[in-house]
C-alpha cells in the first residue's frame, strides 16, 4: 500500500446567519462566485484553486480558528479592505515565519488572513 500525499485544502465551508449580507461580503473582497448567491441555501466561492463555501445557519463557535488565503499583494489587499469600509482586526506586517499578513473578521465573526510569502 502506497503512502497518500496530502496535496492542500480544496474547500472551506462557513455558517452564516445572513447569506445576503455574507455573499455581498465576500464579492467585495473579489471572491468570484461559482454557486448560489444572495438567495440560495448553499453558496461556493474560488478562492485560486479552491472554494470558500457559505452555508445558512449559527456558526458553531466564533473563536473556531482561521482562514489563511494567499493573495498576490497583501497590501493592495489591505487598501481594497479598508476602500469597502470593513475594519480590519490587524494592519499588514511582516511575520517571524516568512509571511506578510493581516486579519479581518467576516460579518458572522469568522476570521480570515489574507497572506503572502515573504
Amino acid at each position: 500500500m502506497s503512502e497518500v500525499e496530502l496535496e492542500g485544502i480544496n474547500a472551506i465551508t462557513l455558517f452564516t446567519t445572513d447569506m445576503q449580507r455574507a455573499v455581498r461580503f465576500y464579492h467585495t473582497l473579489g471572491f468570484t462566485l461559482r454557486y448560489g448567491g444572495e438567495a440560495a441555501a448553499f453558496t461556493s466561492f474560488h478562492v485560486g484553486e479552491g472554494f470558500l463555501n457559505l452555508m445558512p445557519g449559527d456558526p458553531p463557535a466564533k473563536l473556531w480558528g482561521r482562514t489563511i488565503i494567499h493573495v498576490s499583494d497583501v497590501d493592495d489587499m489591505y487598501a481594497r479592505v479598508r476602500a469597502a469600509g470593513i475594519t480590519t482586526e490587524t494592519e499588514p506586517a511582516d511575520a517571524a515565519w516568512g509571511e506578510r499578513y493581516f486579519h479581518v473578521r467576516d460579518p458572522d465573526g469568522h476570521e480570515l488572513s489574507f497572506a503572502r510569502p515573504l
